[in-house]
């Protein structure tokens, strides 16, 4: 499936290590980490930033199928910028292996390790950008706190080494994308990173502050540690949502999921669902996912009368399939008709069964100033709160 819009950032998501000293018994990237798979809880950030990206994952030999499953859910309804390819022997041939798969529109390629799972967005953004402004390689790193000795071959200390221009770097790194390929194109001798062989032909390497969440998932130790992590309280996430329709006395009311026979209706593409239209501008606002329009424009033919609870279904469909769960969801009625009071406790409960959530209405009237107080259209205003698990609390 061709990609809606053309990526100016790929991530290649190095997954092809065999996890030997983790000793779980299958390959690291499909290893369970808090209820998901260690490459799932490493793409979530991924997925979370603002603009697309092509989505490479570099799978183990072998495992292509079970790493195009992961990726693939872990995408949800983005899973057309995922890219999946099958792992060379070393890192290097996987990155590789990577490249070669990213889209033609790509200008920064960022590479990240599988391992690094709990690598936060900003991370991913911070690098990207930087990349972006400065036209260079980007490596995220922190300060080496531990005091650092030198040896000789019979492990006696030698000397004491100065930490204070030491950086313990991290992923993802990024690059242009020219200079990555004239890298691997001319690499000739197995490197530890990516930013070594772009060195190696004279690329500038800059560090930035990395995150101490991006730690990299090597032991069973390492794995409880990440564990402990992802199950820290998840963040919270808010959106709003406001929507506006004129009367049309030619149709019938259809307000929060709710047939009105005796009412004007509301003008629009669809059933003019006010309250719905909000809720679900409300509930995207607060997942990341854009709006209605984005998800459901009006030169759709398909949305052409549709109830206002499709668009909130729709919603709820993508908001469960990027890992959010919904707390609550609230909306105000501006409007002098109709009589909401007396349905109120109705409209509530279609609500809340379509959400899975509580949803709390109220009503009111603007003293007769406006649009709303001169009966021409209702306006609502919609409030979600949503949580996010998975790595959120890092950021």
């Amino acid at each position: 499936m061709p990609m809606t819009v053309s990526p100016r950032t790929a991530v290649i998501v190095v997954a092809a290590g065999s996890g030997t000293r983790l000793a779980a018994g299958e390959p690291k990237a499909f290893v369970e980490l808090a209820g998901r798979p260690i490459l799932a809880r490493a793409l979530d950030p991924v997925f979370r930033l603002r603009e697309p990206v092509h989505v490479i994952v570099v799978a183990p030999p072998g495992r292509l199928e079970d790493a195009a499953r992961i990726s693939r859910a872990a995408a949800g309804v983005a899973d057309e910028y995922v890219t999946v390819v099958d792992g060379g022997e070393t890192r290097q041939a996987s990155v590789a292996a990577g490249l070669a798969a990213v889209h033609d529109s790509v200008e920064i390629v960022l590479v990240h390790d599988a391992a690094r799972a709990l690598t936060p967005e900003s991370q991913f953004a911070a690098v990207e950008g930087a990349v972006s402004e400065l036209g260079i390689g980007i490596v995220p790193g922190l300060p080496v706190a531990d005091t650092i000795k030198r040896v000789d071959t019979t492990e006696s200390v030698r000397d004491t080494v100065d930490r204070e221009p030491l950086r313990a770097v991290q992923t993802p790194q990024g690059f242009p994308r020219a200079l990555l390929e004239r890298a691997y194109a001319a690499a000739d001798e197995p490197l530890t990173d990516d930013a070594g062989l772009v060195s190696a032909v004279g690329g500038t390497i800059m560090i930035i502050p990395g995150h101490e969440s991006a730690f990299k998932i090597t032991t069973p130790w390492d794995l409880r540690r990440a564990e402990l992590l992802a199950e820290e309280t998840p963040t919270f996430r808010t959106g709003l949502g406001i929507d506006v329709h004129a009367f049309d006395d030619d149709r019938t009311l259809w307000l929060a999921g709710l047939h009105w026979p005796d009412e004007p209706g509301l003008a629009g593409h669809s059933d003019g669902d006010a309250v719905c239209h909000a809720i679900t501008d409300a509930l995207l606002s607060a997942a990341g996912l854009g709006d209605i329009g984005g998800m459901a424009g009006t030169d759709d033919p398909k949305y052409e009368n549709a109830h206002g609870s499709v668009f909130v279904t729709e919603a709820m469909r993508r908001i469960t399939a990027s890992g959010c769960r919904v707390v609550n969801v609230t909306a105000q009625i501006m409007g002098r008709r109709p009589r909401f009071a007396a349905r109120r406790a109705e409209a509530e409960a279609e609500l809340t069964r379509l959400i899975g959530a509580p949803v709390s209405l109220a009503a009111t009237t603007t003293d007769g100033l406006g649009f709303v107080g001169r009966g021409e259209g209702i306006s609502v205003v919609a409030t979600a709160l949503l949580t996010a698990h998975n790595t959120g609390s890092h950021q």
